[in-house]
């Protein structure tokens, strides 16, 4: 397994450390696929330049980050390169044989097979070119994205304190990672063997425990940024501008045709229903997946990556790391070629009609929109198909393979 993985480690910092040095390097860190104006390298400079000059780098328009990743890159800007490289996700599955259908062996992971999966989701990762062009743009997604893999580790490893800790910096950067507090929880409470009822008192107790090391983790963060800036102007114009969406610049995102095309007296309105799409769906989740809370966290990573308001493919590349998890759900995946295809062209022709419409003029927005609202479209269908996988397979290791009907004959099993 080392020397697989040495490899692909070396592959993927060679591909990058290429690209940097390219002319390409310039064109991805253009691209507004790849940097948004939440994370794009040429933002983080002029605040910095701004910091430099002793002026709040949050007095403008221009700089959205949070104060830590500015004061990081203040420090570390000879080296800004560096910081932007690898980041691992590890994922441990157990499996309990004697709680399924006896003829539902081949529906079981072997330990091969599972040996395999952290150099798979390593592959995936580290040399998605999603991922690789983020990194090449030195978008700020490829820190985030580190913290989140973090975050899931300490889960994964049943440390309530490390996982709050890094899930308030998750939090803390982009906001939306709030909605994984429910899967890290009950995953804990796996781990503990604390059983999810709401009259249980060891529940409530662990429930608040867990709470309050991510609010006081998060209170800790937001005061040293406070210290580090003796300002709060950073909160409306990093959090503020996460949910007002006040800049429309054309990323792949949902938003921004949209809201170019708003009444403005309609506006704050359909922001509050988009605002609500990210956290809408962990509720009703963590009731159908509250035995699967692994699951429940990459359909939540997929949720955040498409219905967020300023999306990179960067994000996207996050939770598709998580797909050789999931190996097992192949055989019950109905749409996986077609999505995949519509992913992949969609992927070219973004460059393609953005030419058109902002170069040769012989398109418009509503060229770009369109292939901005098929990608989602086709996102959110494969996450569907692998959510009708995953609850297919669930019911197969409880009933069997072989369904029959009350009258012996073969019975067809049809999820609604």
């Amino acid at each position: 397994m080392a020397a697989p993985l040495v490899l692909v480690v070396l592959a993927a910092v060679t591909v990058r450390a290429a690209l940097y040095r390219s002319s390409v390097a310039a064109f991805i860190a253009e691209r507004v696929e790849v940097a948004s104006p939440l994370n794009a390298w040429k933002r983080v400079v002029e605040g910095l330049a701004l910091l430099d000059l002793g002026v709040s780098p949050y007095s403008g328009a221009i700089f959205h980050e949070t104060p830590l990743i500015i004061y990081l890159f203040h420090f570390l800007i000879e080296y800004a390169e560096l910081v932007f490289m690898v980041s691992f996700k590890k994922q441990k599955l157990l499996i309990e044989l004697d709680k399924y259908a006896p003829d539902v062996a081949e529906l079981i992971q072997t330990p091969m097979e599972m040996h395999y999966i952290p150099l798979k989701v390593a592959l995936f990762y580290l040399l998605n070119p999603y991922t690789v062009m983020s990194c090449v743009a030195k978008s700020t997604c490829a820190i985030n994205n580190s913290v989140i893999a973090f975050f899931i580790l300490a889960t994964i490893k049943g440390s309530a304190f490390l996982s709050a800790v890094f899930l308030a910096l998750a939090t803390y950067q982009s906001l939306y990672p709030l909605t994984l507090f429910a899967p890290a929880l009950l995953y804990l409470l796996q781990r503990q063997f604390i059983p999810i009822k709401l009259k249980s008192k060891s529940f409530w107790l662990y429930t608040m425990q867990y709470a309050s090391l991510y609010l006081c983790s998060l209170v800790v963060i937001i005061c040293l940024s406070f210290f580090l800036l003796n300002s709060w102007d950073f909160i409306p114009s990093v959090y503020g501008f996460i949910l007002s969406v006040p800049d429309l610049t054309p990323n792949i995102g949902l938003f921004w045709y949209f809201f170019a095309e708003m009444f403005e007296h309609f506006s704050l309105f359909f922001i509050c229903v988009f605002q609500i799409n990210v956290f809408f769906y962990t509720i009703p989740l963590a009731i159908k997946l509250k035995e699967h809370p692994v699951f429940f966290m990459f359909v939540q990573l997929a949720i955040i990556s498409i219905f967020k308001s300023y999306p990179t493919v960067g994000d996207v590349a996050l939770y598709m790391a998580f797909l050789p998890v999931w190996s097992h759900l192949y055989r019950f995946l109905r749409n996986i070629f077609i999505l995949s295809c519509v992913l992949i062209f969609c992927s070219f022709l973004f460059p393609v009609l953005w030419h058109l419409w902002i170069y040769a003029g012989s398109a418009n927005s509503n060229f770009y929109y369109a292939i901005t609202l098929t990608f989602n479209i086709g996102q959110i269908l494969l996450i569907s198909d692998y959510f009708y996988a995953f609850l297919r397979r669930e019911y197969y290791l409880t009933h069997g393979l072989h369904l029959t009907r009350q009258d012996g004959t073969e019975a067809m099993l049809v999820l609604k």
